[in-house]
């Protein structure tokens, strides 16, 4: 027996790696508020990925306390540089400030995935990837961002490495799914454990 689960998060990206291996989602944004969640989080020593998480668990946990019964999926991701957890940049400056930030530095992506049931969570998952930039002169960074535009603001890298994003790098270590926002093979395999899909 198959189900149709719940996507908590308003991601495109997320919903059509979904999509793709044949898991169609009803999409149900979260109603949260992230900063407020992390703020909580000051000065418990929390890691980048351990943010993640706790992230994703809130979405999930809120959207199927709203869904009685029905199988959700949370989801969330960190960019840290360092000891440094950064945020999606606020404006086109943020973001060129962003991509000066991470020139010819290696960061980390923490993609984190929950499923909850009846606002409990009974299953998590973080990927992480480690990228590393090649040393980016200002002049380029401006004429990148010309090209690409507004769109580098829906992550917080400033940059879509499934785009031309990918130019801005030397190294990659990590699979697809957990650099665009969801670690999609440990997710796929504990679906298919719970019978939710067929497999």
């Amino acid at each position: 027996m198959t189900e149709r689960i719940v996507l908590a998060s308003g991601s495109p990206f997320r919903k059509a790696m979904l999509d793709a291996a044949g898991v169609a989602p009803d999409v149900v944004p979260a109603e949260i508020d992230e900063r407020s969640v992390e703020k909580t989080l000051e000065g418990t020593g929390a890691s980048p990925e351990e943010v993640a998480q706790i992230l994703a668990e809130a979405k999930a946990t809120e959207v199927s306390e709203r869904y009685p019964g029905r199988l959700v999926l949370g989801c969330d991701q960190t960019l840290s540089l360092g000891d440094e957890l950064l945020h999606k940049p606020r404006d086109m400056e943020d973001a060129r400030r962003r991509l000066l930030a991470l020139s010819g530095r290696t960061h980390q992506l923490n993609s984190a995935a929950v499923l909850a049931r009846n606002g409990e969570t009974f299953w998590h998952h973080v990927g992480v990837a480690s990228l590393t930039m090649r040393k980016l002169e200002p002049a380029f960074i401006g004429r990148h961002l010309a090209r690409v535009g507004p769109v580098v603001l829906n992550s917080v890298g400033a940059y879509q490495i499934e785009g031309e994003g990918i130019q801005l790098f030397d190294k990659v270590e990590g699979d697809h799914f957990t650099i665009v926002g969801l670690p999609l093979l440990p997710l796929l395999k504990e679906l298919r454990d719970l019978g939710a899909i067929d497999g």
